[in-house]
């Protein structure tokens, strides 16, 4: 009879024998930039030739879909049905990267080509994401090579747009809910806390993102005969961005703070620190919000950042005052606020601020919703239960993570109960040349979500509704 360390010891082989990394050499390979015209074709071969095969070995059917939105890439989605009685989960991952960056990476490594230096595995994707759907793939075939089948019903979903902001997902979604409809949803994204500490989180904060311009005239005007006189654009829209955030980050207006953290939320944080590791820039301790651990700021604050500002041309510029300034900004949001009251709670402060001739609008893409699923729920502490036996310690719980995914798509359209175990960590230079995983962090995911899995068909979770 196979035990659940049998079949961990399993995974562990598939790692240290080279089968999984096989597999991602091949992944890797395909230069799906859903950035760049030119990974287009790309985005359907990864789909027909890789994951199809792929997911056909586990006794399923992979079926790729036309994308709602014109333009869009294919989506992918395998159904395995093996008894109405059992439970459902939906596995969700993405096969498209962002652009290769050829030429810019270290020692002359091609980001198509899998490299491994030490505990390093670089590649485009391999962090984000075809390594951590990869991991749970292998897991999915180990499970079932183990035990002759998988012990639950299985929608594993695969999009190709992740990185330009989920092209058509939400429709497809909307669309597509009878075939998606789960019990749960099991996903790999993002960093862990730590690099070597497993990690469980279980939502995301949203990204709101919006334009603040001014526009005073049609045209420049010489500093020298009008400076005093006119009205500088980039002087009035600097300090009416300070007016919304002050000058160590701590935002100022009430309504685009939460009100508080729940105190679920701030007691699963205690004790955490964050730590992208060796290569991670280092915290400025006094930014941001005062009184607020550094696991607080980022996984239960909002923040408002200014991700891009232009006022005449900084890259030639000439003796006149310009006619316009312009800033990109962004906020990082919990659930604890409603993304909808920002732009008009802005307006209402600059209005009041004296700055009525600033224009506030939102942006035409890079909006997320947050999400979040109370760490006590039973699916969350069955999940954290099922990691810290698998990896032998107690995991990192996070109620979301930091950054922002689709997860509004799984817990809010479609009304399941979400749980994320990222098998890469904050250094890995994600969306950057030398992009890279880490041995022992894929090694260990290949156990963890082996043992998920193995849980899930033996002693599944309270889902009731």
């Amino acid at each position: 009879m196979v035990t659940r360390e049998d079949v961990l010891d399993l995974a562990s082989a598939r790692f240290d024998d080279g089968t999984f990394l096989a597999a991602l050499a091949r992944r890797v390979a395909i230069p799906t930039e859903s950035q760049d015209p030119r990974g287009a074709p790309h985005l359907s071969d990864y789909l027909t030739s890789e994951i199809r095969p792929t997911f056909e070995t586990l006794g399923g059917q992979f079926r790729i879909y036309d994308n709602p939105v014109v333009g869009g890439p294919p989506i992918g989605v395998g159904t395995i049905d093996e008894d109405p009685s059992l439970p459902t989960v939906l596995v969700y991952g993405h096969g498209d990267t962002v652009r290769g960056q050829e030429g810019q990476w270290a020692d002359g490594r091609d980001p198509w080509r899998l490299d491994r230096d030490g505990d390093r595995i670089y590649g485009r994707g391999v962090a984000d994401n075809k390594g951590q759907h990869s991991v749970n793939l292998a897991a999915l075939q180990t499970v079932r090579e183990a035990r002759g089948r998988l012990g639950f019903n299985l929608r594993f979903l695969l999009e190709m747009a992740e990185e330009v902001g989920s092209t058509g997902l939400r429709e497809f979604c909307e669309a597509e809910r009878a075939l998606l409809s789960a019990d749960l949803l099991i996903a790999s994204d993002g960093p862990r806390l730590e690099a070597h500490r497993p990690t469980v989180f279980m939502g995301a904060r949203g990204a709101f993102n919006f334009d603040l311009s001014i526009d005073l005239r049609a045209g420049g005007h010489h500093s020298g005969n009008w400076g005093g006189l006119l009205a500088n654009p980039a002087i009035r829209l600097m300090h009416a961005i300070a007016s919304l955030v002050g000058p160590t980050g701590a935002i100022q207006v009430p309504e685009l703070k939460p009100a508080a953290i729940p105190e679920s939320v701030r007691a699963c944080l205690v004790g955490l620190s964050v730590d992208g590791g060796p290569d991670a820039p280092e915290i400025d301790p006094g930014w941001g919000e005062p009184g607020l651990t550094p696991a607080e700021k980022v996984f239960a604050w909002n923040t408002f950042e200014v991700l891009a500002m232009k006022a005449g041309n900084p890259d030639a510029p000439v003796n006149a005052i310009p006619p316009w300034a312009r800033a990109h900004c962004q906020m990082r949001f919990t659930v604890d606020r409603d993304p909808e009251t920002f732009l008009p709670a802005i307006r209402r402060h600059l209005a009041a601020a004296g700055f009525p001739e600033v224009v506030v609008a939102p942006a035409d893409k890079g909006y997320f919703n947050a999400t979040r699923l109370d760490p006590q729920h039973p699916a969350a502490q069955w999940a954290v239960r099922s990691v810290a036996r698998s990896a032998g310690r107690e995991p990192a719980v996070l109620p979301n993570l930091g950054g922002s995914l689709p997860n509004d798509l799984f817990a809010q359209l479609l009304g399941m109960p979400t749980i994320w175990v990222p098998h890469s960590y904050a250094g890995c230079s994600q969306h950057a040349p030398n992009e890279h995983g880490l041995a022992p962090v894929l090694r260990e995911g290949l156990r963890i979500m082996t043992g998920l899995f193995w849980d899930l068909g033996e002693s599944p979770p309270n889902l009731a509704p």
